[in-house]
């Protein structure tokens, strides 16, 4: 008796054993996803992706090329990974000494998106639909909704949902151009309405 997989993985995808995959699924070129590894419904995996032991990814993430998602990162629902981006699991890593026993979680909350070439320290949440930018490097918690750019990466601004920048009156009240759902900017924390 054979088992039916219910996602897809190019030919040349290898996945080890005792990975949890989930429906509709695809896992493209070159990608390595190693064991215990949990991918929700819906992914997208690009092409050269690495997803190391215990790496847990919520349904509908899209993870693009070259990425290295490595154990300790939690990525929730709806989670943008964009390409070449980087984990890190170690804050003081050394070829010589073994800290397998030292890896830092990282957990990028529902909605995040992650730009190109950007490298997310470990150890540091990244809130709910916060928008790092190209190139960004984190090295501490990214609020909610918040815009970061640079290296180190700093704030700027913030996004909405659908990715808009919002811009907000003097009343701390802000509509996204797309969606027209409305945001309150309230003592550094947005929430919409």
């Amino acid at each position: 008796m054979t088992e039916q997989k219910n996602y897809f993985a190019h030919e040349t995808a290898v996945i080890d054993d005792n990975c949890t995959i989930g429906r509709g699924t695809k896992i493209w070129h070159f990608s390595h996803i190693m064991s215990d590894s949990v991918i929700g419904e819906g992914c997208n995996i690009g092409q050269n992706v690495v997803i190391s032991p215990q790496v847990v990814l919520g349904k509908n993430v899209k993870v693009q090329n070259n990425v290295s998602i490595y154990t300790g990162v939690i990525c929730e629902d709806d989670v943008f990974l964009g390409p070449s981006m980087v984990f890190t699991n170690v804050i003081n890593p050394r070829s010589a000494v073994n800290r397998k026993n030292e890896y830092a979680r990282t957990l990028v909350k529902k909605g995040a998106t992650i730009g190109a070439n950007a490298t997310i320290v470990c150890g540091h949440d990244i809130g709910e639909y916060a928008f790092i930018g190209a190139g960004a490097v984190v090295t501490r918690e990214v609020l909610p909704y918040a815009l970061v750019v640079g290296n180190p990466a700093r704030q700027i601004g913030w996004m909405s949902q659908y990715g808009h920048r919002l811009k907000f009156d003097q009343e701390g009240k802000a509509v996204c151009p797309e969606s027209k759902e409305i945001y309150i900017l309230k003592d550094n924390r947005v929430h919409k309405v």
